[in-house]
């Protein structure tokens, strides 16, 4: 592993303590790019204008008449933690601006597969629905839409997804990577764009004498749903995006959130009060997913919808339960993805430059979790595949993909379909997380075909883990208040959390339940304890850790414990 301290520019600092910013998040935030403190303003007003966004307009007026005429509106969401807090966010928000006739429709992981599929529109189309809206999904589905249309549907594609060579001929598309869209935030994730959607239907509704703008619904009620599904889609965490998921923060920390936010907080155990983005990414988020993962994720979205505590609270205990299932088959798929990726490995020589694994006993609910931690563990872009568990679709496989930097997941995707016609049945996503479906039998030819364009765009620096940091701590920043000082802003993809490194001592060190590494440390002479999880192998008496601040609580006191990340051994 290299460790890289991040070049902090001297004169964006200053500007920033200027403006009254606390040094060591000065440091912080113009080592990640912000040179001017009007960057750090997270005030709604401070959103890129929907009408920046290509199609929101056209999308509020097709809203806006389905209105008029009492039309039924049907959602169609994803089985993820972004699909279901945006369909929860497009419900609400309708109902909220006066629809009467809103519904939903969730897709099944293993039954129907992702997005607006022919069979998805027949549904939709059986609920008496007029118009149908897709959110975080749709802008691959050509047939999907055109089926729909075919049955008399109106469709607006709301989605975040790089689109395809063929876009749907919906009556309105909007996403800000559709070809035109000048929007300045390409990263907004799906919860995003339907909250944008809302805002110019709002818009739209107020020119039509609706309410006036001190009479109008209040959007903003929205987002806490809107920062949970930004956080927890992974999606690049830009000015615009940072300022929706601030905004959502605050409301939680006040205690304005609905009902079954709450209840997700309580059962994984989380403080609404000192909210994180730490915990929407590996508390809240993951026992939503869980749902989509191995169950139906209307259960997900029943709890982001009711706001009745008690069957928030009954919900929250389901997708609860559900999560760890969902952890127990995680950890035994693991464990046999590991051994079946050290049978690819010669101990003698590094990995190959991209992984793939497959095994009939795999969930397929669980493989892009599994094709993570392999993606963690060995720093090569992974497959992981499991054998598709639809009725007919048993000689069918479904991998999912995680890549590292410097390796764009869906254009590789792209080059082997053209490279390999006929192998992938289908596929899409983004540059770090993608999915496909191959037949069995041709598994043998995505792997060689992976490998090539593995080969041709990697090179060894690339195929080289590297951590940057924010380089040494000062030691009078090593203190309790600058852990929750560290915690108040929002830090996530593409604005990394705080990450010091140095060489420190290594006084002790002792295995905890066998798989992770306590420390006894000293930081510039000071005792600290650290802690490594997923460490087994120990230390030598002196290291360059990488290591983040955080708050280890015993008995009701409160101390700085130095949580490692990696070292330069």
């Amino acid at each position: 592993m290299n460790i890289t301290p991040r070049d902090i520019p001297p004169r964006a600092v200053w500007a920033l303590e200027q403006a009254g910013v606390h040094p060591l998040l000065a440091r912080l935030f113009a080592a990640r790019g912000v040179n001017d403190p009007a960057e750090l303003d997270d005030g709604l007003a401070k959103l890129l204008p929907p009408s920046d966004m290509l199609g929101t307009q056209a999308a509020a007026t097709l809203l806006a008449n389905a209105m008029a005429r009492q039309a039924p509106i049907c959602i169609v969401a994803d089985y993820d933690c972004d699909g279901a807090t945006a369909c929860a966010v497009a419900v609400r928000g309708l109902r909220l601006l006066g629809a009467t006739r809103v519904s939903y429709v969730v897709p099944d992981r293993v039954v129907d597969g992702y997005g607006l599929t022919p069979p998805i529109a027949q549904r939709v189309h059986a609920t008496g629905a007029q118009v149908l809206v897709t959110v975080d999904n749709g802008i691959a589905s050509v047939e999907g839409v055109a089926t729909a249309q075919a049955l008399g549907l109106q469709v607006l594609v709301t989605d975040h997804h790089l689109p395809g060579p063929e876009l749907p001929a919906a009556e309105v598309i909007v996403n800000p990577n559709q070809p035109g869209c000048t929007f300045a935030s390409k990263a907004m994730a799906g919860v995003g764009v339907m909250f944008y959607v809302l805002l110019a239907l709002r818009a739209e509704l107020r020119a039509r004498g609706a309410f006036s703008a001190e009479q109008q619904p209040k959007l903003d009620t929205l987002l806490p749903l809107v920062a949970l599904g930004t956080v927890a889609d992974v999606v690049k965490l830009d000015a615009n995006n940072r300022r929706l998921v601030a905004q959502g923060l605050k409301r939680i920390r006040a205690g304005a959130l609905p009902a079954g936010l709450a209840s997700l907080f309580a059962v994984a155990g989380r403080k609404a009060a000192v909210a994180t983005t730490f915990d929407f990414g590996f508390a809240v988020g993951p026992r939503l997913n869980a749902a989509g993962r191995l169950s139906d994720m209307t259960l997900g979205i029943e709890c982001l919808l009711t706001d009745d505590p008690a069957r928030a609270d009954e919900l929250a205990r389901q997708l609860d339960a559900i999560n760890r299932e969902r952890r127990e088959i995680e950890g035994d798929m693991r464990e046999q993805a590991y051994q079946l990726a050290e049978e690819l490995l010669d101990p003698h020589e590094e990995p190959p430059p991209a992984i793939c694994v497959f095994d009939p006993d795999f969930h397929e609910g669980v493989v892009g979790i599994v094709a993570s931690r392999l993606k963690d563990k060995l720093h090569r872009p992974t497959f992981v595949f499991a054998a598709s568990q639809a009725p007919g679709k048993e000689h069918e496989l479904k991998g999912s993909g995680r890549s590292i930097p410097g390796f764009h997941l869906r254009d590789a995707l792209d080059l082997v379909a053209k490279r390999y016609p006929g192998v992938l049945l289908r596929f899409g996503g983004h540059a770090m997380a993608a999915g496909c479906t191959v037949a069995e039998e041709h598994l043998d030819t995505f792997e060689q075909g992976l490998m090539e364009v593995a080969a041709e765009w990697l090179d060894a620096a690339t195929l080289t883990r590297q951590l940057q940091t924010d380089g040494p701590l000062p030691p009078e920043y090593c203190r309790i208040d600058m852990v929750d000082v560290l915690q108040q802003p929002v830090w996530g993809q593409g604005f990394a959390p705080p990450t010091f490194s140095e060489e420190l001592e290594v006084v002790s060190q002792r295995l905890v339940a066998e798989k992770h590494m306590s420390l006894k440390l000293k930081h510039q002479g000071q005792a600290i304890d650290g802690i490594w999880f997923g460490r087994t192998e120990p230390l030598p008496p002196r290291a360059v850790l990488a290591f983040r601040l955080e708050a280890d609580e015993w008995q009701g006191q409160r101390r700085v414990r130095f949580l490692v990340e990696g070292a330069a051994l």
